[in-house]
């Protein structure tokens, strides 16, 4: 079975068989307590999905927020290491891109909310010779009231709830075709809100 965990949105987590069949699936849309519930999604979705060996995980690398993303990325590192097996790094907008597909004809962007009145936006156009969304143009941040004018007549899909299922099966078939979809660091687009202080102030005697 294949393991994906996704946080970039609300906390998704699900388990395929290595042909893409569903096996199990929990999920939150809240966009904020991950780590209040991914211990117990993850709890929910291998309970369901029955007996069986996880060969491979899954990790969602974003975009999304700054500690949502880690929460998932860590989660999805520490089941792996615990039960000895790889983790696939894939963008978490390839995932509803796959969702979306036979929607509709042409080019088409994913939107997601990336807080602060800005969005994230992909453009895919169809899938590629190995069945993985085909990125016709890279991720980029947009503030929200010009998302219409910078896709210019691009078909728009807006997505709140990102499906783990899909993320699984495109990194199942990344694996299959030996591809790296990501790196190892997550794609936050801004940094975090948190700064470290500077040096202390010297005080005079």
């Amino acid at each position: 079975m294949i393991l994906a965990v996704d946080t970039s949105l609300g906390t998704a987590v699900a388990l395929i068989d290595a042909d893409g069949a569903l096996r199990s699936e929990a999920n939150t849309t809240d966009p904020l307590g991950h780590a209040e519930v991914i211990g117990d999604l993850l709890v929910q979705a291998l309970d369901a999905a029955g007996p069986g060996e996880v060969t491979h995980v899954v990790a969602g690398m974003g975009p999304g927020p700054f500690t949502g993303l880690r929460i998932g990325i860590a989660a999805a590192r520490t089941f792996a290491l615990g039960r000895g097996v790889p983790v696939i790094a894939v963008p978490s907008h390839h995932a509803a891109a796959l969702t979306a597909l036979g929607t509709g004809s042409g080019p088409f962007a994913i939107v997601t909310d990336a807080r602060r009145r800005e969005v994230a936006i992909t453009v895919f156009d169809g899938t590629d010779a190995d069945g993985i969304p085909h990125v016709s143009a890279d991720t980029v941040l947009v503030p929200a009231v010009e998302a219409d004018a910078h896709l210019d007549g691009i078909r728009r899909i807006d997505v709140a709830a990102l499906s783990a299922a899909d993320l699984a099966r495109v990194g199942a078939r990344a694996h299959a075709a030996g591809r790296v979809l990501a790196g190892e660091e997550p794609l936050y687009l801004r940094h975090p809100d948190v700064v470290l202080p500077g040096a202390p102030k010297r005080v005079g005697l």
